[in-house]
């Protein structure tokens, strides 16, 4: 039995949770989300909690227990609390303007970086750091990501953009003698 796929999720007051053969729609107070139905899986909603269970003891429905419980929990999660994630700029020179859908950023290259966002994800600026929000987990961590790929961190002086919580290892740079 999965560990995760066996825990019931607890639907808050406000939301709510139609299921249908191809996707699963969850409403909240931030907004709706659409979740795909995996086929070896099943979903019961019972006295506030969704229950997932499988229909047999297969591979493949072993492996969609979990995954469809998961993405069904950050989908309830979602549209209760919504998610974020935060960005550094570190660097001399670099610097992070805009907000909303779009920022324009200055990280050492001879021309202005500017990133726009996907419908649904909203980003905001406080001097060097980014904040990435949305209702999605998945489309949250997929703009960080790319905003984070246009310049990764460097090893000697940490110059680049990071995760807040990510720590860089630090290489030692030439001796003299």
């Amino acid at each position: 039995m999965s560990r995760i796929g066996k825990l019931p999720i607890q639907i808050p007051s406000g939301v709510t949770i139609t299921v249908d053969t191809d996707a699963i729609t969850v409403v909240g107070p931030k907004g709706q989300l659409v979740v795909p139905h995996l086929s070896d899986v099943t979903v019961a909603l019972e006295d506030g909690f969704a229950i997932v269970t499988r229909k047999d003891d297969e591979r493949i429905a072993k492996a969609q227990h979990g995954l469809q419980r998961a993405l069904l929990n950050n989908a309830v999660d979602g549209v209760v609390k919504g998610f974020e994630k935060k960005l550094e700029v570190n660097g001399v020179g670099y610097r992070v303007n805009g907000g909303g859908q779009s920022i324009e950023m200055a990280l050492g290259f001879s021309h202005a970086v500017h990133y726009t966002a996907q419908e649904g994800v909203t980003l905001a600026v406080d001097k060097m750091s980014i904040t990435v929000s949305g209702i999605d987990k998945q489309q949250v961590g997929q703009v960080a990501a790319e905003i984070r790929a246009l310049k990764k961190p460097e090893p000697y002086k940490g110059k680049g953009i990071k995760y807040a919580d990510e720590v860089i290892l630090r290489k030692a740079g030439k001796t003299g003698k």
